[in-house]
C-alpha cells in the first residue's frame, strides 16, 4: 500500500481548501495547519511527514494549481493563493452528488462542489473518498453534472 499517496491526496486537498476559503486573498499556508505539529528529527530537520506535506504544496504550485511568493523556511508558503486552474477545479460540480430537491438551488450548487465534498470527506476522515475526490482535482477532462 502506498501510504504516501493517500497522505498526498489529503495534504493537497487540505491545502487547496484552506486557499479556497481565503480566496482571492493571499495567505500564509503553514504545514502545521494541515498536519499538526511534527517533532523535528535529532538534527532539528523537519520530519519526513512534514517534508512530504510541504513537498505536496510545492508540487501543486509547480503544476499550476496554486501560486506563492516565497517559502518561509520549511514551515510555509508565503502569500499563497489558488490559481485560476485550482479555483475552477474546486468550484466545479461533482458528478452524481445527490442534492435534496427541497433545498434552495444555491445550497444545492454549493453542496455539489468539489470543495464542499472534499471538506466533508476530510472532516469525516474518509480516506477512500478523499482519494477519489482529490483525483478529480487532477482530472484533465473535468466533467460536471447536467441540470
Amino acid at each position: 500500500m502506498d501510504l504516501q499517496i493517500d497522505e498526498f491526496y489529503k495534504d493537497a486537498a487540505a491545502g487547496m481548501l484552506l486557499l479556497y476559503q481565503a480566496f482571492p486573498r493571499k495567505v500564509g499556508l503553514y504545514v502545521v495547519d494541515l498536519i499538526g505539529f511534527e517533532e523535528p528529527d535529532e538534527f532539528g530537520l523537519p520530519s519526513k511527514r512534514h517534508q512530504s506535506c510541504l513537498g505536496a504544496l510545492i508540487w501543486l504550485a509547480d503544476e499550476g494549481y496554486i501560486r506563492y511568493e516565497s517559502s518561509i523556511r520549511y514551515e510555509a508558503l508565503d502569500q499563497a493563493v489558488l490559481s485560476e486552474k485550482g479555483f475552477l477545479r474546486l468550484s466545479r460540480p461533482v458528478p452524481h452528488v445527490a442534492g435534496g430537491a427541497e433545498l434552495p438551488a444555491a445550497v444545492r450548487r454549493v453542496q455539489g462542489t468539489l470543495a464542499h465534498q472534499l471538506r466533508e470527506a476530510l472532516a469525516e476522515g474518509q480516506s477512500e473518498r478523499i482519494a477519489r475526490l482529490a483525483r478529480l482535482i487532477f482530472d484533465r477532462a473535468p466533467t460536471s453534472c447536467a441540470e
